[in-house]
């Protein structure tokens, strides 16, 4: 056996040491530069027998904890402005609104700047905090009867929509040429 600080052949018995936060087996020179670790053994368990087969382990999945995301609601358009103005409005600085909410200032900067999304808890606690409304119901967006073909009897496929977008996007594109 060799010491894992010098590299020599240990002769009698190797030490466990601590060094800088690292359990080694040394030999007896090297254990003064760390602390002897006194470990019991460890109770022997007698390992299954593999039919040649390797067994899977059975390895718990950690999944993240209470983390939904609520689609009824949304963020308002032009969210950043409203942040801001409503922060100017109060005289607070983004260092005054980062201790108030207890967030870091270049995620508020970020966030005023629409170069992020706050998610709903922190941006409940803005319009809890600035008196702003932020979060409003979710409205779906509605596709109107007279774009969708009504030839055949069926449901909208991905496909029928992708058609209408191509011809839309012709027609724009057409337009701009002849201007």
């Amino acid at each position: 056996m060799r010491c894992e600080v010098c590299g020599r052949k240990i002769f009698g018995q190797p030490q466990r040491v601590l060094i800088e936060g690292a359990k080694l087996t040394v030999c007896y020179e090297c254990s003064k530069h760390g602390k002897i670790i006194h470990e019991e053994p460890k109770p022997k368990t007698i390992a299954p027998k593999l039919s040649g087969k390797r067994q899977p382990l059975n390895i718990p999945v950690r999944s993240q904890p209470g983390i939904k995301i609520d689609t009824s609601i949304e963020l308002v358009e032009n969210y950043g402005e409203k942040i801001r103005q409503a922060r100017e409005k109060l005289n607070l600085s983004h260092e005054d609104l980062g201790k108030k909410l207890n967030e870091k200032v270049s995620l508020l900067r970020k966030i005023e700047t629409e170069k992020m999304r706050p998610n709903n808890t922190l941006a409940s606690r803005l319009e809890h905090v600035l008196k702003v409304k932020l979060i409003v119901p979710a409205s779906e967006e509605k596709i109107s009867d007279a774009k969708i073909p009504k030839a055949v009897s069926r449901e909208v496929t991905l496909g029928d929509l992708m058609k209408l977008n191509d011809g839309e996007s012709k027609k724009e594109t057409s337009g701009r040429k002849q201007s």
